[in-house]
């Protein structure tokens, strides 16, 4: 077949607008290999580039879809083959290269990684980048030395994708997790995936003047920014971290450089977009095997192209928990 089905976003100056079209394989980008994509799922970064922002689709119309997981159909290198079953994330795609909410894509053998045994097609996109970055920032926290014995680990922005798969994993590894949430209707899920304690967001977005707090924290991930990120650095204890990877709130925050002379706390940065294929690879081998999630269907909620329109609203209005895969099959 030549021609296939993806979702379609338009702007021009009366808006942003969103259909499903037919497209033709000759109109997908140049490269190595090209996947029939089965499954792909909805992260915050689709959200954005489905409404038009400038900051993550430069150019439209466009197919957003930053995650893909399918099968091989044709590749001119040796590192895969037709049949393979694979799994793209980051670099590019669905960023300013045709994405994942099309039928097709057509990469650079670079940003591929072997689906891992262990994983079906579906789950690696209940994981996908969202469930990546959990595991990123895990692994970055363990790194400078974090263990259960520290205390309590917080996650803001609990409900979302990445911290659903960090409360999950960080508990499966024996953490005490505080999640944090504006959905006190979401308590039980956070529960059910292993949460200890759920904060409601308020208490971590008041305005704090002083430049530290009483330590609460022994380690911490990030999701949002902005004033909630401020009040976890003041807060975390002696040689805390915390790993951020987000700006739903604001890529904006403030401190001083007490908590980092005083009380030695690191802050971490996470990227999983430009993250070498390797270092994805071995989070994505970790997490089909001693990483694998128990409760990883408790996170999904699964629709087609057709649904995408009305995720991606509910998205922007908080309605989301968990994660959002996307069947290109259906």
């Amino acid at each position: 077949m030549s021609s296939f089905q993806s979702f379609w976003v338009e702007k021009n100056a009366d808006g942003v607008r969103h259909s499903i079209i037919q497209r033709d394989l000759k109109d997908l980008p140049a490269g190595e290999v090209l996947i029939e994509v089965h499954y792909s799922s909805l992260n915050y970064k689709d959200a954005l580039s489905a409404n038009g922002s400038p900051g993550v689709t430069k150019s439209y119309p466009h197919a957003p879809g930053i995650d893909a997981a399918g099968v091989v159909v044709e590749s001119s290198v040796s590192e895969f083959s037709v049949a393979d079953k694979v799994i793209v994330i980051g670099f590019d795609l669905g960023m300013n290269t045709s994405g994942g909410f099309g039928q097709y894509i057509r990469v650079p053998a670079a940003w591929i990684t072997p689906l891992p045994e262990g994983l079906s097609l579906r789950q690696s996109m209940v994981i996908g980048t969202a469930g990546l970055t959990a595991s990123l920032c895990i692994e970055k926290l363990l790194q400078q030395g974090a263990n259960p014995e520290q205390g309590p680990v917080l996650v803001s922005g609990a409900t979302g994708g990445v911290g659903s798969v960090a409360v999950s994993l960080l508990s499966k590894l024996g953490f005490s997790v505080l999640a944090s949430t504006g959905k006190p209707d979401k308590a039980r899920y956070l529960e059910s995936l292993g949460a200890q304690t759920v904060l409601p967001r308020s208490e971590l977005e008041e305005v704090n003047k002083r430049p530290m707090a009483a330590p609460v924290y022994a380690n911490a991930i990030d999701t949002v920014g902005g004033e909630i990120l401020t009040n976890i650095i003041k807060s975390l204890d002696y040689q805390g971290s915390v790993a951020i990877c987000g700006l739903v709130a604001s890529p904006v925050f403030s401190t001083t450089v007490l908590p980092f002379i005083l009380r030695g706390v690191n802050v971490l940065g996470i990227d999983s977009v430009e993250l070498p294929v390797l270092d994805k690879t071995r989070n994505w081998n970790r997490l089909a095997a001693e990483w694998s999630l128990p409760n990883l269907e408790e996170m999904a909620i699964d629709i087609n192209l057709t649904g995408l329109s009305t995720a991606i609203a509910d998205i922007f209005a908080g309605k989301v928990a968990g994660r959002v895969v996307v069947d290109l099959r259906a």
